[in-house]
Formats: structure tokens, C-alpha cells, sequence
């Protein structure tokens, strides 16, 4: 299967590169990746759903592949309300007017944020391992010492070292992510290489080490977002109806038996342990996926 062409959007902020898939005139399925991941975790999910008629848009999300910033001085976030803010501004600049939705880990975090903020926008939502909005308030309060553990690159990410370790080893490292966070996937040393081009942005480093300081507290964040940021300090419910995909091999935290984040979904809500699956949920599990985004299409 070759790479889809990219195409190239025109927000505000960004020069957003995107594939698309299907017909213009196709109920809109947004398909979003996290870190370090690409579109490239859509593969065996975006034209199985162009085919069937709908319009399906991948992104590249800031700071990897094709996507570049519009300004110099544009500080390069990675904060949760500016992956909010793009996908907004995507949607308007598509003139699509409702989508639903499929994330994980930062495209995760983007989807759930503009499901809880924007409801009437979103039909419905795959939601990557519930809840993923951050609750950066309570971000200084230790969590337990495996947790801690499997968290080791963010606190890297902290130091001076680790934004040289990043700007130095960016594949290598991003390599070894894939290696633990889906240590029972049998197809990462096949799938890596399709993906690992994405991190040569420019805008790679600056924005994933702000992304971890900003949940920390350890960096400020856009001036011209803290009105979401506000926001999501009350950690909004999420209305629209979602399934939940987690995986039980997932090297970032693993599903627990009991569902932590239901509190937070006040509509129609499921949850799906997928055995076997790591953290790259849609690349390692697409028939699942693919599953979940047609029970809501469906709906």
C-alpha cells in the first residue's frame, strides 16, 4: 500500500499537511495520532472507510511531518488546548461542520478536549484509553511508584539533557518508545521506518519538550489558549457517544480491571479491552478500531 498523497490546509496558526480519503461529500471521520506516531497508524482503517463513503481526514499533528507553524515567533506549544485549537481550526477551514472523531495519546487528548468543549461538532468519539484530558493542577502529586516508573521519559524531557538526548537521537529514542510501549506487537521493526520520517519537522523537539514541561507546570503556556486551558482545569464531562479502546499490553499504563474514568462520560459509553494490544491502538489493533468507528457511525 503506497502513502497517500498530502494535501495542505491553511489555518490561522498552522500549515496543516493532511491526508484525505473518500469523498468530499461523505459524512467527515477525523483520524488523529499521537506521540510519536503519524498518520501512518491509519493505514489499514482510512480507506476501508473512504470506500465505504466517507470522507476521512488524517492529519499530521504540529510539530511532525509536513505541518509547519506560520510564524517564526509563534511559540511552539505542545500544550493539550493547542492540539484542541488545530482541530478546531482544521474543521473550519475544511468547512466541516460535525465530524466523528478517532484519537490516541496527544490526538487522544485533542479529540477528547473538543468532544467535551464542542460537543454539537462531534457525532461520536474513539477515545484511545478514556479519559485523556490532563489535569495539570493536580500534576505535582506523585502517582505510585510503577506509574512513576513507566513516566521516566517526560521527567527526561524536564532536563536539558533529555532536549539534547531528543534532538540527538530522535529516532533511536522515539525506537525505543515503540519497543515498550507495545512490547508484545510483533510488527514494530516493519512499521517504525513508515512512521520515523515524521519526526524530522523542525518543529519536533521544541514542541514535544513543551508539550511534557507544560503539563508539569514546568513551562508557561500560550497566552492566547489559557481562556481553554481555563476550561479544562474543571475537567468538563464528555456528552457525545464514545467508545473507549485500551489496550491491556499498553507499556504507558496498562488497562486496569476497573474503568477509573466513566465518572467522566455522561453520554452513551463504552469501554473495550483489547488483549494483546499495546499504546498504538489503531496500528496494532485496526480491525478494532475500524469496529468502534463504524458502531458509531452507524448509530
Amino acid at each position: 500500500m503506497g502513502i497517500p498523497a498530502v494535501h495542505h490546509v491553511l489555518t490561522p496558526t498552522l500549515n496543516i499537511a493532511l491526508e484525505q480519503h473518500g469523498p468530499a461529500t461523505g459524512a467527515a471521520v477525523i483520524l488523529l495520532h499521537g506521540f510519536p506516531y503519524s498518520p501512518r497508524a491509519y493505514d489499514e482503517i482510512a480507506p476501508v472507510l473512504a470506500a465505504e463513503g466517507y470522507r476521512v481526514i488524517v492529519p499530521y499533528l504540529r510539530g511532525y511531518g509536513p505541518t509547519r507553524f506560520n510564524h517564526p515567533e509563534t511559540l511552539r506549544s505542545g500544550q493539550q488546548a493547542a492540539l484542541a485549537e488545530d482541530l478546531l481550526a482544521l474543521m473550519d477551514a475544511l468547512g466541516i461542520e460535525q465530524a466523528t472523531l478517532c484519537g490516541y495519546d496527544w490526538g487522544g487528548r485533542a479529540a477528547c478536549i473538543f468532544a467535551a468543549l464542542f460537543p454539537d461538532r462531534v457525532r461520536g468519539l474513539v477515545t484511545g484509553d478514556g479519559y485523556n484530558l490532563q489535569d495539570i493542577a493536580m500534576s505535582a502529586q506523585p502517582l505510585d511508584p510503577q506509574t512513576e516508573h513507566r513516566l521516566w521519559y517526560q521527567y527526561y524531557f524536564h532536563t536539558p539533557r533529555g532536549v539534547e538526548g531528543l534532538t540527538h537521537n530522535r529516532r533511536a529514542f522515539c525506537a525505543l518508545l515503540w519497543n515498550l510501549w507495545s512490547p508484545t506487537w510483533s510488527r514494530n521493526a516493519e512499521r517504525y521506518p513508515l512512521t520515523a520520517p515524521a519526526f524530522d519537522n523542525p518543529d519536533f523537539v521544541d514542541v514535544v519538550i513543551h508539550s511534557y514541561r507544560h503539563r508539569f507546570m514546568y513551562a508557561p503556556g500560550d497566552p492566547a489558549l489559557q481562556w481553554m486551558e481555563d476550561a479544562l482545569i474543571r475537567q468538563p464531562p464528555i456528552s457525545v457517544p464514545t467508545i473507549s479502546l485500551c489496550g491491556a499490553d499498553d507499556g504507558v499504563g496498562p488497562a486496569s480491571v476497573e474503568d477509573e474514568d466513566i465518572a467522566h462520560f455522561t453520554g452513551p459509553y463504552e469501554r473495550r479491552v483489547l488483549a494483546g494490544i499495546g499504546h498504538n491502538i489503531p496500528e496494532e489493533a485496526p480491525q478494532q478500531t475500524l469496529k468502534a468507528l463504524r458502531d458509531l457511525l452507524q448509530r
